[in-house]
């Protein structure tokens, strides 16, 4: 009772797709497991840790017969790896076991019962449906990802804040020494939502969105979201808090600016960043008319210096940054130019795109 059939290479694609928020470790074994449901010749994959669930369908064609069992994700993933792509492989399954076979190779597992999985509860009152190309949402990521938190005490760091108003999406993050905003137009208007989406779900909408075209729909409720893209459904816990007043923490009135390449200031920033003390990253930027110094010393008595000329003609500033944080936003533009705005040594930079609002980008100094 051969009850699916298809090569390796789609079986294992499925699969990857939604395996990315498994954990090895759970206080519920079946947690562990992915939960397979196949109807004719679809296939169903369902994997949750009870915050966020991932569901995607693939039309594989093969047998008639339909089943429903959970079977540990990473052996499955494992298995399917060292077959070749172009193997077909077939799913038995019976009482407590599945069969996997692939050419002459057999492999028989432990299953849990469907009903035991558990299944996140989804929100009966998710807000309207709103698109945007999967690419952009997935570049508006990219440009704030880097500054959520890691593990916070202030949770409502720990993730990425979603801002949907009229027809703009604006997406912020801040770990409290920085913060990063990005937006995008919406085709529609949508009235205002505003929710934090946690780490893991950035993290995890990062992996699985793609370049290619198609559109991600989201629709909002008071403690989840939904996205739907490329067939797969993506539900998720909302972090609870409130986000910092993103708008008083960009500057407004910095008088001096200066305008630079993006690629000779990042490569400046790593050559000085190599003499910084592993536990106190500091550069000093000393910017002056013409030129831009950049320095750098550590424990060792160890010193670096490195020199950029700019087109500048404002106060002459020596200010003091953590140098992760000035690399980490350069290392996630794409673009040849960027500005910065600058008041006095005290105050915090802010890093934007010439000509484009749609990006910006705050570091507080820090003492040196």
């Amino acid at each position: 009772m051969i009850v699916l059939k298809a090569t390796q290479d789609k079986v294992l694609a499925a699969l990857q797709s939604v395996t990315g928020i498994v954990e090895r470790r759970h206080t519920l074994p079946i947690l562990a497991n992915v939960l397979i449901r196949k109807t004719g010749g679809q296939l169903q994959l369902t994997t949750s840790d009870l915050e966020i669930q991932i569901r995607t369908h693939a039309e594989l064609g093969g047998d008639e017969g339909n089943f429903t069992t959970t079977i540990g994700a990473r052996k499955l993933i494992d298995i399917l790896r060292t077959m070749p792509a172009d193997q077909t492989v077939s799913l038995e399954s019976s009482a407590s076991k599945l069969v996997l076979k692939g050419g002459k190779s057999r492999f028989t597992l432990q299953s849990l019962p469907a009903e035991d999985f558990p299944l996140v509860q989804e929100s009966a009152n998710f807000g309207p449906v709103f698109s945007v190309p999967q690419k952009t949402l997935k570049d508006l990521l990219g440009q704030v990802s880097f500054a959520m938190a890691v593990h916070d005490i202030r949770y409502y760091l720990n993730g990425i804040l979603f801002v949907a108003e009229g027809k703009q999406l604006s997406l912020v993050a801040t770990d409290g020494h920085r913060l990063a905003f990005a937006s995008a137009t919406l085709d529609v208007e949508v009235p205002r939502q505003e929710v934090i989406l946690p780490r893991k779900t950035v993290l995890e909408m990062q992996r699985l969105l793609s370049d290619a075209e198609g559109a991600i729909e989201m629709q909002f409720a008071n403690n989840q979201a939904k996205f739907s893209f490329g067939g797969m459904e993506f539900v998720t816990k909302l972090v609870e808090g409130k986000f910092p007043d993103y708008n008083r923490v960009i500057p407004k009135t910095h008088k001096n600016t200066v305008t630079l390449g993006r690629a000779p200031l990042l490569a400046s920033l790593q050559r000085t960043a190599i003499l910084t003390s592993e536990k106190f990253k500091g550069v000093r930027l000393n910017i002056e008319p013409g030129t831009l110094r950049i320095a750098s010393n550590n424990a060792e008595q160890e010193e670096a210096q490195d020199e950029l000329d700019i087109d500048y003609g404002g106060d002459a500033i020596e200010i003091g940054f953590n140098v992760t944080y000035l690399i980490d936003a350069l290392a996630n533009m794409s673009q040849d130019m960027v500005k910065l705005d600058l008041a006095d040594s005290n105050s915090s930079v802010l890093m934007t795109i010439p000509e484009n609002a749609s990006f910006k980008y705050v570091v507080m100094p820090m003492r040196i």
